[in-house]
């Protein structure tokens, strides 16, 4: 095993075993997900939080990173993201970042409100009201969908996902949030990073709906839904259903999963009271609150 090998990150946990001694260095698989942005009043949905990841099954933010080597006795920092709040008249608030060691995500962008507003940039971009959809980053999102405007009323961009960028607004119906990025690193598949589906203003046309990954959907009558808690998804946007006002759904807050070979000892401490699973041949540990590890 060369030195080079240890380096890119290509050797994985197990092989770098000496019997069952902890044998540094230590690599280990990671998951952060970024917040979610928040829906936009009138229509513009939010973007799904910024996703990076070792263990993913899609493009996207679902491009696949080396895992990263970890050296005893540092403390290494975790912060997870939370969701943007939906908008009150204006633009929904972008999601915060979510962070372990070097690795960061973008929050996701808050969609578009009232005044024709873009959607904003973020890990997946946010859905335009009326208007251009905000830009996702590479390799974590993408962008939010474009919104029509026409003869005085209008349907907003469905917000970008991790997987997929959000719809388009129609003159039939508002854009659908883009879908997230599976990873199976806690030990089963779960999705994460939808985008928020974009609304309608004064138009009985069709409400968008979330994308899969926690995206929050657009509704008749009724405040945009939120994105699910701990999965990263756009808000889904605040409508004006004739005459009628209802605020932007709030983003999902993020995650940070991370694991290693169970041929390794526990951490020595941990803040933020992660959960710790053993299964499957890997040590998971799993933060939806801030904290820090120490190996």
């Amino acid at each position: 095993m060369s030195i080079s090998s240890l380096k890119t990150g290509t050797v994985s946990p197990s092989s770098l075993l000496a019997g069952n001694a902890f044998y540094n260095p230590l690599f280990v698989d990671y998951l952060v997900v970024a917040g979610g942005g928040g829906g936009g009043q009138y229509a513009g949905a939010g973007g799904g939080g910024g996703l990076r990841s070792t263990v993913t099954a899609t493009g996207g933010g679902g491009s696949l990173e080396s895992a990263l080597l970890l050296t005893p006795a540092v403390s290494y920092t975790v912060t997870v993201g939370a969701g943007g709040a939906g908008g009150n008249n204006v633009k929904g608030a972008n999601g915060s970042n979510s962070v372990f060691s070097t690795i960061t995500s973008t929050g996701g962008g808050g969609g578009g409100g009232n005044n024709q507003t873009t959607g904003s940039s973020g890990g997946s971009g946010g859905g335009g009201c009326f208007t251009t959809g905000g830009a996702g980053t590479a390799n974590q999102g993408y962008a939010g969908g474009t919104g029509y405007n026409g003869d005085g009323k209008g349907a907003g961009g469905g917000g970008g996902g991790a997987g997929a960028v959000g719809a388009n607004g129609t003159t039939t119906l508002a854009g659908n949030g883009g879908n997230g990025v599976a990873t199976s690193i806690s030990g089963s598949s779960v999705t994460y990073a939808g985008g928020g589906g974009g609304g309608t203003y004064d138009s009985a046309n069709t409400q968008g709906s979330g994308g899969t990954g926690g995206g929050g959907n657009a509704n008749n009558n009724a405040a945009g839904s939120a994105g699910t808690t701990n999965r990263g998804g756009g808000g889904g946007a605040g409508v004006r259903y004739f005459g009628t006002e209802y605020v932007g759904g709030a983003g999902g807050s993020g995650i940070v999963i991370i694991r290693y070979s169970d041929a390794f000892p526990l951490a020595t401490s941990t803040t933020g009271s992660p959960t710790v699973v053993t299964s499957g041949g890997y040590r998971v540990y799993t933060w939806t609150s801030s904290g820090t590890i120490t190996f």
